[in-house]
């Protein structure tokens, strides 16, 4: 693919992350081949994590084209910037064609990298996950790469004000490829689900204490953090998801009300 775009970005990225005096802690990118396809299942914590998960297969030389909700591309200033770095649209309501696009991306040899979760875990453990990583996987006939970020929800994530202030430590985990065969995508899903699950926990207990102290808003409950349970935050989504609809139904009885007059 033609990358006009990514590269400068790279470079932007980087020289940002350098302003904002971050500190990377990276392991297992060795496990990201330098070529073919390969499909990178990323778990999903803060709004800037298609900026960090792309960095696990940068020292492999690859660029990501990460799978992202159709309004990023609907959006005026992100909607051109996420084209040209040639990312993948997904319709939450009608997945067919995102499928089929990332499976031709990675019959070509590209790097693809997806959200299991589908949305931004507020509790910032592992959300239920869709199976779609693993058919895409076992249909491309490519590995499927875990891959733990972590740190990022201090920056910018949902009910929380942005933080963008120096010396984060941002924490990236590459786990060994599965190779998905497809024959039970919710079995393969869970093996994912799990492997992701113990290599998160790896990561919270591996990472620095100063950073994340007892009662931290950014961890997890059972680690005695402040942030809500899974239970608590899936009633979170279930209210968010409600406030959504009524949003839309309204927007859609004034434009029939406009329409009228």
């Amino acid at each position: 693919m033609l990358d006009l775009t990514y590269p400068p970005i790279i470079v932007t990225a980087k020289l940002g992350f350098r302003a904002l005096g971050q500190r990377f802690d990276m392991t297992g990118t060795e496990h990201v081949p330098r070529k073919g396809g390969v499909l990178l299942a990323v778990n999903h914590i803060g709004y800037v994590d298609f900026v960090y998960g792309g960095l696990a297969a940068n020292p492999s030389g690859r660029k990501v084209r990460f799978m992202a909700k159709r309004e990023l591309f609907d959006h005026q200033l992100s909607g051109p910037l996420m084209r040209s770095l040639h990312h993948i649209e997904v319709d939450r309501g009608a997945g067919t064609a995102s499928f089929a696009t990332a499976i031709d991306y990675l019959r070509r040899g590209e790097a693809v990298g997806i959200f299991p979760e589908a949305t931004i875990s507020r509790s910032f453990e592992l959300k239920e996950f869709k199976t779609g990583a693993v058919r895409i996987a076992a249909q491309a006939g490519v590995p499927l790469v875990p891959v733990i970020l972590w740190g990022t929800q201090r920056m910018l994530t949902k009910d929380h004000p942005k933080d963008f202030s120096r010396g984060k430590t941002i924490a990236i985990r590459v786990g060994e490829p599965l190779h998905p065969t497809g024959a039970d995508p919710v079995a393969e899903t869970a093996e994912l689900k799990d492997r992701m699950s113990q290599m998160l926990d790896d990561t919270i207990a591996a990472y620095p204490a100063a950073e994340q102290p007892p009662g931290s808003w950014w961890l997890p409950a059972r680690f005695g953090g402040s942030a809500p349970t899974p239970e608590e935050a899936e009633r979170l989504d279930e209210e968010e998801k409600r406030q959504r609809a009524e949003r839309r139904r309204l927007r859609a009885e004034e434009k029939r009300a406009s329409g009228d007059s």
